[in-house]
């Protein structure tokens, strides 16, 4: 093909065809542009929808955490306070052995020995063993422990009260709890 063109009209007709590459280029740009700013929004909102989820588990997973710290430390207050209870009930339930021997001695009158003093505990049983000079220390001896609110079924044997001097004697009572 021959261009009979001048050259003024061959120099516009370039032109026409630079403005048309261009303006498809300049197209084809701006639709990359588009295109890339379409790819990097979702990008962005997959991020942060993984980023929202993350912080999500995160925080459950802490809450979790919180939730299992608290059950452990409510199974040890759990624990010690039933260990308190436990020693509370046992020190609540206890006879004190002293407190027990002086209440028995405050009540012997004169004249009366104890030889054996023996405590089942398991019973709250009290067994004596002794000596009464008479009857009659005997007697008030009897007495007084029956007169004391903490001991309850006192017994002497019917041999102990055959002999009216020179006494061996057994007694036996129970504590109350």
């Amino acid at each position: 093909m021959i261009n009979i063109l001048p050259p003024k009209e061959k120099e516009i007709l370039r032109n026409e065809d630079n403005k048309k590459i261009i303006l498809i280029i300049g197209i084809l740009v701006s639709l990359l542009l588009i295109c890339l700013i379409f790819i990097l929004t979702s990008i962005e909102i997959f991020i942060s929808g993984r980023v929202e989820a993350e912080r999500i588990i995160n925080e459950r997973e802490e809450e979790e955490s919180e939730i299992s710290e608290i059950r452990h430390f409510s199974e040890k207050i759990d624990s010690v306070n039933k260990t308190f209870s436990d020693l509370s009930s046992f020190y609540k339930n206890q006879i004190k052995a002293v407190d027990l021997f002086s209440e028995i001695f405050k009540n012997i009158p004169e004249g009366i020995y104890i030889t054996l003093f023996s405590y089942q505990k398991d019973a709250s049983r009290v067994s004596i063993s002794g000596f009464s000079a008479d009857r009659e220390g005997l007697l008030q001896f009897q007495k007084n422990l029956e007169q004391k609110k903490e001991f309850k079924d006192v017994y002497f044997p019917p041999s102990t009260w055959i002999k009216a001097e020179n006494i061996n004697f057994n007694l036996f009572f129970n504590i109350k709890k």
